[in-house]
């Protein structure tokens, strides 16, 4: 696994990209079958490939030390740990993260914020700093992100990151952030393939009921799985999605006919046999944590919910393994 200490000359990601391109146009006029991204390891190197179903969206995604920077960024400098929780909302918002907050950085939040309150609490409560914001405005700049160990977007929707926004989140990744999403956030920024690929090459498509159902793990090595039960009733959406998650490691699945009707309401069948619920991924340079879970209030307040805790557990695990504070998809 690539560490935050490998160091790399800032020409050689795009040399190995330019040279794997040229490998498979070769390949291709002499008639080679090249290995496939589907069969290719996690730790596989650049690639060319850039369809709908598996594509590389013309970054690195896999373990290869030539992907990897060791920048002297701030977040490097700082030994303290801190994160951005970004909230931003465009046609539609989940009751999780109650009213619009104000501008600026650290608005005054409501009681009815029960989202973004409890993942400040649950952040101070690791030994994180936490700031958070809906205003696109303080995404603006690179050196904006930097002073940030990783940035949480809670169920951010549509359109929330304008063309500043878009290029400092990834100059971010690409300099060896973190980046957690979470529910639906897989339900933002369809126009941007790099998000998509940021998300794990997949996006929310519909959902059926909120209902009941049995997350399952998928892999327990992971700090976000481990300690929690091999399974653990929960309430949620359970998200259809498309395109299907590509090179991710999966860390939690829902399990096999425990949530009723999966039929989504835009018409997705669902996914009856295997159906993932949050995964990791290395990406562009950075890390990659994604959870679909998150849809009920009680989550996120004192209201009885059952798995609630392993929830938390769960992406409270995310957290501190994208921050670097403890091993990261492993």
């Amino acid at each position: 696994m690539p560490t935050w200490s490998k160091p790399r000359a800032p020409s050689a990601r795009t040399t190995l990209v330019a040279l794997a391109c040229a490998l498979v146009a070769i390949a291709a006029v002499v008639h080679l079958t090249p290995v496939s991204q589907a069969s290719q390891p996690s730790g596989a190197g650049p690639s060319c490939r850039d369809d709908d179903k598996i594509a590389d969206y013309g970054v690195c995604r896999g373990t290869h030390p030539s992907c990897y920077n060791n920048w002297d960024t701030a977040f490097r400098r700082d030994p303290a740990l801190r994160i951005l929780i970004y909230s931003r909302t465009g046609v539609s918002r989940h009751a999780h993260l109650g009213p619009l907050l104000g501008p600026g950085l650290n608005p005054p939040l409501a009681e009815a914020n029960a989202a973004q309150r409890a993942l400040v609490q649950w952040a101070t409560e690791a030994g994180i700093q936490a700031d958070w914001t809906e205003d696109v405005a303080q995404l603006d700049s690179p050196a904006r992100l930097l002073p940030y160990d990783g940035v949480v977007f809670l169920s951010t929707s549509r359109d929330i990151l304008d063309d500043a926004a878009q290029t400092s989140l990834m100059q971010y990744m690409r300099a060896g952030g973190g980046f957690v999403s979470i529910h639906n956030t897989l339900g933002a920024e369809y126009n941007w393939p790099y998000f998509q690929g940021l998300l794990g090459g997949t996006s929310f498509y519909d959902h059926g009921v909120h209902r009941d159902g049995v997350v399952e793990l998928a892999d327990r090595s992971d700090v976000s799985t481990s300690g929690l039960p091999d399974e653990w009733a929960f309430k949620d959406e359970f998200y259809n999605l498309e395109p299907f998650p590509t090179r991710v490691r999966e860390l939690l699945l829902l399990k096999p006919g425990s949530s009723g009707d999966i039929r989504g309401f835009n018409g997705h069948p669902g996914h009856p046999v295997h159906h993932p619920l949050s995964w990791c991924q290395y990406y562009d340079g950075g890390r990659s944590w994604v959870t679909s879970l998150g849809h009920d209030v009680a989550n996120y307040t004192a209201d009885p919910l059952p798995g609630k805790e392993s929830f938390k557990q769960h992406v409270m695990g995310g957290i501190l393994s994208v921050i670097g504070a403890r091993p990261f998809c492993q």
